[in-house]
C-alpha cells in the first residue's frame, strides 16, 4: 500500500513538473516571437521610434520590476495561487490583441504579458523547490526546467516565422492562449499548494525600492547599449537605481523577515550558482541576437530559416541539461558548473578563430558547444535553489529569475555594444547618410538599396564590417566565460554534492 502510496506521488510530482515546464516554454518563447513579429507590427501599425521602443522594452522592464514582489506575494499568499493567476493574466493578455489597434495597445498587451511573465517565472522555481523534496529528485527536475528554458528560446522565432507566413502578427500573441487554459487546469488539479509558514511582517517601502530600482536599473543598461555611456537618461535612471537599490539591501539586511533574503549569498555555493545564470545569460542573450541578425541581413536567411539554422543550440541544451545533474552526481558539482561555462566559452573561441569568409558551419560548431555549455544551468539552478530552505525558496527563485533578466539586458548592451564599436570601426563610409550606416547594418542596407547601382560596394563593405563584429565579440564572450567559469571554481565549495539537501 506505501509503496502505490509513493507510487502515485511521483506520478503527481513529475506531472506538475509537466506543467510548470510547458508554462516556462511559453513564456520564454514569448520574450523572442516579437523579434520576429516586430517587422509585420511596424508595417500594419506604423509606430514611431520611441514606440517601437517600448513595444521591445516593456516586456522585460515590467518583468524586472516585478519579480521580487510577485515572488514574495507568493510566499505569503501561496505559490499555487500566483501561478494560477499568472497563467490567467498571461492568457488574457494575449487575447486581448484582438483588440490591439495602435502601437499603444500593443504596447499595454505586452506590459500585461510582463505582469503574467513575473508571477509565472519564479512561482515554477520555488514550487519545484517544494514539489521535490529529495535532492537528488530535484535536481533532475530542475535540469529539466532548464532544457525547457533553452528549448523555449529556440522554438519562438521558429513558430513566429512559420505563424506569420500564414496568418497575422496577431497569431503570434493568440497561440499562447489554448496552452495557457490547458496550463491552468492542470495546475488546478496537479499542483499543490505550498506558502512561507512564517512570511514575516509586509515591508511596502521595500516593495516600491525594488520596483523602481529594478526598472531604473534594466532602463539604464538597455539605454547605455543604445545610445552610448554619456548619454543623460541613462546616467540619471542609473544614479536612480543604485540609490532604491542600496536603500532596499540595506532594509533587507536589517530587517528580520525581508522581503528578499540577500543573507543567501552568504553561501559560496549560491553566489556561484547566481553567478553561472548572469554570466550564461549575458553571453547568451548578445550572441544570439548577432548570429539572428547575421543569419538575415548578411546570410540572406528568412526569420524561419534562421530560427532553425540557430537549433544547434537548442538541441545541445535539451540533451546536457537532464544529463548534467547525473554528471554531477559522478564528478562533482563544481566540475560540472565550471566545466560547462568553459565549454560555452570553447564555442565563443571558435566563432573568432574560423576562417574568413565566416560560413555556417563554424557557427553550427559554435552553437553546439554554447548549448552543451548551457547544460550547466540546469546545475546552477539546483545549486541556487538547494542552498536555500524550503521557507526562503521564493527569494532564491526571484533572485535566479533576476539574474536571467539582468544578464539579458547585460549581454545587450555590453557585448551588443563590442560589437556595435568594430562595426563602426571598421565601416568608414563617410556619405551623407553616414550616420545611419554607421548605426546598424540594416541601415546600411537600406542605404545600399537607395543608392542603387553604386550601393553594391556599400552593402559588401558593411556586411564585412558585421561579420567581423560577431567573430570579435565572440574572443569578448569567450573571455567572460572563461572568466566566470573561474570565479565558479572558486565558488563553489569542492565538495558540493547535490544529492544531499544543504539545508
Amino acid at each position: 500500500m506505501t509503496e502505490v502510496i509513493e507510487d502515485k506521488g511521483a506520478r503527481r510530482r513529475w506531472a506538475g513538473l509537466a506543467v510548470l515546464s510547458a508554462s516556462l516554454l511559453l513564456v520564454v518563447m514569448d520574450m523572442t516571437v516579437l523579434n520576429v513579429a516586430l517587422p509585420a507590427i511596424s508595417a500594419d501599425l506604423r509606430p514611431d521610434g520611441i514606440e517601437l521602443l517600448w513595444m521591445v522594452d516593456v516586456y522585460g522592464l515590467v518583468l524586472a520590476g516585478l519579480l521580487v514582489t510577485a515572488s514574495a506575494l507568493g510566499d505569503r499568499w501561496g505559490r499555487k495561487k500566483m501561478l494560477l493567476a499568472g497563467f490567467a493574466v498571461f492568457g488574457i493578455a494575449s487575447t486581448a490583441v484582438l483588440w490591439a489597434d495602435s502601437p499603444g495597445g500593443v504596447i499595454a498587451v505586452r506590459a500585461l504579458l510582463g505582469i503574467g511573465g513575473a508571477l509565472i517565472m519564479p512561482s515554477t522555481l520555488s514550487m519545484i523547490r517544494n514539489l521535490f523534496r529529495d535532492p537528488r529528485e530535484r535536481a533532475t527536475a530542475l535540469g529539466v526546467w532548464a532544457a525547457m528554458a533553452a528549448v523555449g528560446a529556440a522554438l519562438g522565432p521558429i513558430l513566429g516565422g512559420l505563424l506569420l507566413e500564414r496568418f497575422s502578427w496577431h497569431a503570434a500573441f493568440l497561440v499562447n492562449v489554448p496552452v495557457m487554459v490547458v496550463a491552468l487546469i492542470a495546475g488546478l488539479l496537479l499542483l499543490p499548494e505550498s506558502r512561507n509558514p512564517k512570511p514575516g511582517r509586509w515591508d511596502g517601502l521595500g516593495v516600491v525600492l525594488s520596483i523602481v530600482g529594478m526598472v531604473a536599473l534594466v532602463y539604464s543598461i538597455k539605454h547605455f547599449g543604445k545610445e552610448g555611456l554619456t548619454d543623460p537618461g541613462a546616467v540619471l535612471t542609473l544614479v536612480l537605481a543604485v540609490l532604491a537599490l542600496g536603500w532596499f539591501g540595506l532594509r533587507s539586511l536589517r530587517r528580520p523577515d525581508p522581503l528578499l533574503d540577500l543573507r543567501l549569498f552568504k553561501g559560496g555555493a549560491f553566489s556561484s550558482g547566481v553567478v553561472a545564470a548572469l554570466a550564461t545569460s549575458i553571453a547568451m542573450a548578445a550572441m544570439m541576437l548577432l548570429m539572428a541578425q547575421w543569419m538575415q541581413l548578411v546570410q540572406g536567411y528568412s526569420p524561419l530559416e534562421t530560427g532553425v539554422r540557430l537549433l544547434p543550440a537548442a538541441f545541445a541544451a535539451l540533451i546536457a541539461s537532464p544529463l548534467a545533474p547525473a554528471l554531477a552526481g559522478r564528478v562533482g558539482a563544481r566540475p560540472v558548473l565550471a566545466g560547462g561555462l568553459a565549454v560555452a566559452a570553447l564555442g565563443f573561441v571558435v566563432l573568432f578563430l574560423a576562417p574568413s569568409p565566416l560560413g555556417y558551419l563554424p557557427v553550427a560548431i559554435a552553437l553546439v558547444l554554447i548549448g552543451l555549455g548551457e547544460g550547466s544551468l540546469a546545475i546552477a539552478s539546483a545549486v541556487i535553489m538547494s542552498g536555500a530552505p524550503a521557507e526562503k525558496s521564493g527569494s532564491a527563485a526571484a533572485i535566479e529569475e533576476t539574474s536571467y533578466d539582468l544578464g539579458g539586458a547585460l549581454g545587450v548592451a555590453v557585448l551588443g555594444s563590442v560589437a556595435g564599436a568594430v562595426y563602426r570601426a571598421e565601416l568608414g563610409y563617410g556619405g551623407a547618410s553616414g550616420e545611419v550606416v554607421r548605426e546598424s547594418l540594416g541601415g546600411a542596407l537600406d542605404v545600399a538599396r537607395e543608392l542603387g547601382a553604386a550601393g553594391a560596394e556599400l552593402a559588401a563593405q558593411a556586411k564585412a564590417a558585421f561579420t567581423d563584429s560577431l567573430m570579435l565579440t565572440g574572443a569578448a564572450g569567450a573571455v567572460l566565460m572563461f572568466a566566470a567559469a573561474g570565479v565558479i571554481w572558486w565558488l563553489t565549495p569542492k565538495d558540493l554534492d547535490l544529492s544531499k539537501s544543504q539545508h
